[in-house]
Order: C-alpha cells, then structure tokens, then sequence
C-alpha cells in the first residue's frame, strides 16, 4: 500500500515539473516576441526616406523637438523617439546644434544623434554682398548668430586689426562662396574661418601677380569690388580692372559710378547727377585719386581674379552702351569718350530715365 502511494506523489511531481517548464517556455517565448517587436519598431524600422534638419537652440524643449520631428515623421515613430528621451533624461536644450536625419536611419539612431549632440556642418553661403550690415544680415538668417553681434565684430578696430585689416577693408576678408560650418559656430570662430580661407585662396602665384601689379591683396580686392559694380558681364571684368589700373597709373581719379552711388548710400540711382558727384566722402572716386579706404562691396572671386589677370590696352575711359546691354564703350580721348557719353544719355531721355 505504501508503495503504491509513493508512485503518485512521484508521478504528481513530474507532471508539476512540466507545467513548470511550459510556463517559463511559455514567458521565455512572449518576451522574446516583445524584444523582437521592440527590436523590430526600434531597430529595423526606418522613419525616413528624406533628408531634413532639426535645430535646436537653449530654448528648445522635448516638446518643441518632437513637434518639429512632427512636421517630417510620422507621429508613431516621433513617439518612439520621445519615449526614448523621457526614458534617458534627454534635455534638447543641452544639446543646440543642427542636425541632419538621413534616410533609413531609425528611431534608435536620430535618438542617439540628437542626444550625444552630434551636429551636422551646415553649408554657409553668401554671395552679391554690398554692406556690412548685409554680411550680418545674412549670417543672422544662415548661423545661430545674432546680427548685431556680428557687426560688433566687423567695427571693432582692435579686432579688425588682429585679422589682418581695418574697419574699412574687413569686408576682403570674405570670398564669396559656400563653406561648411557648425550652426553654432561663435563670431569669432567664424572670422578665423574666414581667416584661413583668406590665406589658402591668396596662393604664392596670385600674390606673385598682386607684387607685379603694384598694389596689395586688400586692393586688388576694393578694386575687385568696384570692377564687379561696374559690369556684371564677365568677359569685360578684366578690361574694367585693366582701365583702372590705367588711371591709377597715371595718377588720374578713377572717377567710377559705382563709388559714388556707395558714398551717397543709393545703390539704386541709375543716373548720376552733379549733385552725387560733390558729396564730401573717402569713397567718391570723382573728388579723391586713388582708391576708396575699402572695398564698396565683397567682390567674388571672379572680379578679384579679373583684377589679377587684367587685359593690358590703352583706354582710359569708358561709358556704358546705349543699348543698355550692361557692356561698355571704351576710349582712349577725351572727345572719344564725350561722343560715347552724349549717346549714352540720349539713350536715358529716350527711357525718361532721369535719377
């Protein structure tokens, strides 16, 4: 009889022993399922086929992250993300910068990008520059970067002096172009930026050519600036430098238009009357010889290589065509050039252009 008991109890213990087992099979298989859905929504699920920034500055929170990720995402996945930042104790704000999501990177990936503030180079561009103010203007809307610290900088003699310029030719100091920069780069990290590039494009020929010239980088460069406000045409650039480079050799006023629309602080004045040509400024090329202070504009590096390269001929003055085709008409005399004149102005009656 006591044997008989004893088979039960053993039998009983094995069938609790398999129970046992099923439910830790049974558990063991649901959480590998969650890690393989978690994985799968996480990991493997891409959120994005498109490239698109996301900034994020001091006063940025998880919210306002989230409703910009919103604007590219779906929300299912924005969710994910935010899931992860409250998960993590992710403050944005700690981290300002511009970031860059690719395609096929998932949750995980832009999570971590945002979190371990690993910014994206943004590409700066700048070019048809006129003014200071312009150049922080469109620093203002292209870099985390406020437009009246900028401006600071460009007049502030002490620094203008440690770049290698004053508050008249700092303008020289930026070449046209587009550069890879952080969002959050500082002003001054900036400049020094601008610095290097400054010296990698003023190559050992170039300034070579600027000695043979007989003027400096800075000048060719302001020269480069009233060239450029002269004709756009890009075939007649050196032909513009050449004629002004004449003038300055034989110590005559460069007597350039584009000077005096700049002292007079009217880039839209088509016809230059006697009034603009007796304002008293530095920069009105009618009433001083020699060159502006400083450049009237940031040249591109094509007017600054026109400069260096200019054509050599005899004219010494020019006049822009009747047929308002932007190109010039050049002479040699005096009397040349009055004949170029007198068509060029019945030409701006015939339009009523007076101003």
């Amino acid at each position: 009889m006591a044997t008989k008991i004893s088979r039960r109890k053993k039998k009983k213990t094995c069938g609790s022993k398999k129970n046992i087992l099923y439910i830790i099979t049974a558990v063991a298989a649901i959480f590998l399922i969650s890690i393989g859905v978690i994985f799968k929504r996480y990991v493997l699920d891409k959120v994005t086929d498109t490239s698109f920034f996301i900034y994020i500055d001091e006063n940025s929170s998880l919210d306002s992250v989230t409703e910009d990720l919103q604007k590219y995402l779906e929300k299912s996945d924005v969710n994910k993300i935010r899931r992860l930042s409250k998960l993590n104790g992710y403050t944005p704000w700690n981290k300002p910068g511009a970031y860059r999501i690719d395609p096929e990177m998932n949750a995980i990936r832009i999570y971590r990008k945002l979190s371990t503030g690993s910014q994206t180079p943004i590409r700066f561009t700048f070019n048809n520059i006129r003014t200071k103010d312009d150049l922080a203007e469109t620093i203002d809307k292209q870099l985390k970067m406020d437009k009246q610290e900028v401006l600071e900088l460009l007049n502030d003699s002490a620094f203008c002096t440690d770049m290698g310029f004053d508050t008249y030719t700092i303008p020289a100091l930026f070449l046209p172009d587009s550069y890879e920069v952080y969002w959050t780069i500082a002003p001054r990290k900036l400049m020094e930026k601008m610095r290097q590039e400054y010296d990698k494009f003023w190559t050992d020929d170039r300034r070579m050519l600027v000695t043979q010239i007989g003027i400096s980088p800075i000048e060719v460069s302001t020269l480069a600036s009233i060239v450029e406000e002269e004709t756009k045409v890009p075939d007649e650039m050196n032909m513009v430098a050449g004629l002004y480079l004449n003038r300055l050799k034989k110590g005559m006023p460069l007597q350039a238009d584009p000077t005096v629309k700049y002292a007079v602080g009217d880039f839209s004045i088509r016809r230059i009357l006697h009034e603009h040509l007796t304002v008293n400024s530095p920069y009105n090329t009618y009433k001083n010889t020699g060159l502006p202070p400083g450049p009237i504009r940031i040249p591109s590096k094509a007017a600054i290589k026109a400069v260096l390269n200019y054509r050599h001929h005899p004219f010494i003055y020019m006049c822009a065509k009747e047929d308002f085709s932007g190109r010039h008409n050049f002479a040699t005399t005096y009397a040349e050039h009055q004949n170029n004149a007198i068509k060029y102005h019945k030409a701006l009656n015939k339009r009523n252009i007076l101003k």
